[in-house]
């Protein structure tokens, strides 16, 4: 049987590519024009780490006005400002909490990666803006508004019988008119109406008439969570007042873990990770050479999806859960290795060609690697739609089985399930996919076609 080889620059090619993403992961690439510093590409210190690791500021905030009746509801509707903010931030290592007796909201977040002098003032500014509300036509806000938030007079949850859970909106004068305006023409053009609260949008919805009368409603698939959030939303961006940092009351929180935790972490992985390669390599040899450049370039890309290396991929807050699903992850891809590297040794015991062997070695692992993998990324995913934003893609997939259990916004936990969703995706690109065309091209080298280097028995 005849069996497709890989070039031999195949291995070099790839062998460079995990290193020049390993380099940049982890050192980023920046330049300096005296103090000013040019950010080209993030590395591992732009991370934020969670308030376990690194601290962080703790806030009370409280409206800026004192002759206005402020209700339970508004309270609510501005804990939801300062919650989409943060998300918006991609800070998801969190607290927020209402106090609505003192109408007061306590919020407690992590420093940003960049902040070296700690100025708790300077972190607090923006949480608590008054939100901007706009209504526009089309699915996003490339056009100019036809009205904003101060023409809303009220958003309430509530449930009927024909659309189940919906958001009931109510407008002043002025907001009917320019409301019955905007639904007739995206109903004669058949197109659709988005609210944004700041630059965030928090609904896209379909009009089939004008609608008059000062009143409408939005409906969807929604969860009576989801139509809560999305009420409170909307109100918090017609409320009448902006919120205040009762400067008396501004802390530093100390890193619970203490200021050294992160260090001896980070000593405590190289050093595991090193005695795991070492391990792999004493093992199953140059199989275990390979899976070694596989992991760094499994524990460079997991670095990358957190810092911000790419583009298309926000940095989010690190916590110590989110270390957890790192090493997990890693873990994963560890025994994605040692199953290929056991199958290769099986197919040397039947007879194979160390081509031979390679092809069917991968070919007999890759079912029990993809059943393991596409379980974890099933669990990573659920954990992400429980303990995230609402209005995440993800928490809309699991939105029906969530409705079952409410909703709970744990960052920590949320930190945990993307890291292990990042880890076993590059462990399924560098674990199957790289691994195995380095190890194919690597073998056309002649100085290494000896059986004994793969796992076979040692022919001289």
């Amino acid at each position: 049987m005849k069996f497709k080889r890989t070039g031999k620059p195949v291995f070099f090619i790839v062998f460079f590519l995990i290193l020049a993403l390993t380099y940049t992961a982890f050192f980023g690439i920046e330049n300096y024009y005296g103090d000013t510093r040019q950010l080209y590409i993030k590395g591992a210190k732009d991370i934020r780490w969670g308030i376990d690791i690194r601290g962080g500021v703790e806030a009370v905030f409280s409206p800026d006005k004192e002759d206005v009746d402020i209700t339970d509801e508004d309270m609510d509707s501005a804990k939801a400002i300062i919650e989409t903010r943060l998300v918006n931030n991609n800070i998801t290592d969190y607290e927020v909490y209402v106090d609505s007796s003192n109408n007061q909201i306590i919020v407690r977040f992590p420093w940003a990666a960049d902040e070296s002098d700690f100025d708790a003032a300077s972190a607090v500014q923006e949480l608590g803006e008054t939100a901007q509300l706009a209504f526009y036509n089309g699915d996003d806000n490339s056009t100019e508004a036809f009205m904003t938030g101060e023409v809303v007079k009220s958003a309430t949850p509530q449930y009927t019988e024909d659309y189940g859970y919906v958001v009931s909106l109510e407008f002043n004068d002025e907001g009917a008119s320019a409301f019955a305006t905007a639904t007739a023409t995206a109903a004669s053009q058949n197109t659709n109406i988005s609210i944004y609260m700041d630059e965030e949008n928090i609904s896209t919805a379909g009009c089939s008439q004008a609608i008059t009368g000062g009143s409408a409603i939005i409906y969807g698939d929604f969860t009576e969570d989801e139509c809560k959030d999305l009420a409170n939303k909307i109100n918090a961006g017609s409320l009448p007042f902006a919120l205040t940092v009762d400067d008396s009351k501004l802390q530093i929180i100390s890193a619970t873990l203490g200021s050294d935790a992160l260090s001896v972490m980070l000593i405590a992985g190289s050093i595991a990770f090193g005695v795991i390669c070492l391990l792999m390599i004493l093992r199953y040899r140059l199989n275990g050479v390979i899976a070694s450049i596989a992991l760094l370039g499994q524990l460079a890309g997991s670095i990358a999806c957190i810092s911000g290396y790419f583009s298309g991929v926000s940095s989010f807050t690190l916590t110590i859960p989110g270390i957890a699903g790192i090493i997990l992850s890693i873990g994963v891809g560890v025994d994605c290795n040692v199953i290929a590297a056991e199958r290769i040794r099986d197919e040397f015991a039947k007879g194979k060609t160390i081509d031979g062997a390679i092809d069917s070695g991968y070919k007999n692992s890759i079912s029990a690697i993809i059943d393991g993998n596409v379980t974890i990324v099933i669990v990573a995913l659920v954990l992400m739609g429980a303990f995230g934003s609402p209005d995440s893609f993800i928490a809309k997939i699991f939105s029906p089985l969530m409705s079952l259990f409410g909703s709970s916004i744990t960052g920590s936990i949320y930190s945990f399930g993307y890291t292990l969703l990042i880890g076993v995706i590059f462990n399924l690109i560098m674990g199957v996919l790289a691994s195995k065309y380095m190890l194919k091209s690597i073998s056309q080298l002649k100085f290494l076609r000896k059986p004994w280097l793969y796992g076979g028995k040692n022919n001289g």
